[in-house]
């Protein structure tokens, strides 16, 4: 079975997001990994010292066919070095794995499948 890492930005962290909507909205795209027949995961992170070994500790859980970067990370502005930081976090602990970016939380299974 193929394995797929989703790294998003925790909903928690978000000012002014509706942070259980929106992790409803993560839980229901794993769940499309799993209708596909995808083992995923998520790691979410944040934009401080623990995002570093959060990651880490994910890209050590299983060898990844694919890790997805999430939208949120790599389309705000603010968060260009943590998107930085978690490429070359996964070049380092992943190098075998495909990364491919999504356009939103919504169409995380599509990118993997890019790369699978």
């Amino acid at each position: 079975m193929s394995s797929v890492l989703v790294v998003g930005y925790d909903p928690q962290a978000i000012p002014g997001v509706d942070a259980e909507a929106l992790r409803t909205a993560l839980d229901k795209e794993l769940a499309r990994f799993g209708e596909h027949g995808i083992d995923a995961a998520m790691a979410l992170v944040v934009f401080d010292q623990s995002a570093e070994s959060t990651l880490v500790a994910s890209l050590a859980q299983r060898r990844w066919d694919v890790i997805v970067v999430g939208g949120g990370i790599r389309k705000t502005e603010p968060l260009l070095p943590l998107f930085e930081q978690i490429v070359n976090l996964i070049r380092q602990h992943a190098p075998h794995a495909a990364i491919a970016f999504n356009t939103s939380g919504e169409d995380s299974v599509e990118a993997a499948q890019r790369w699978l």
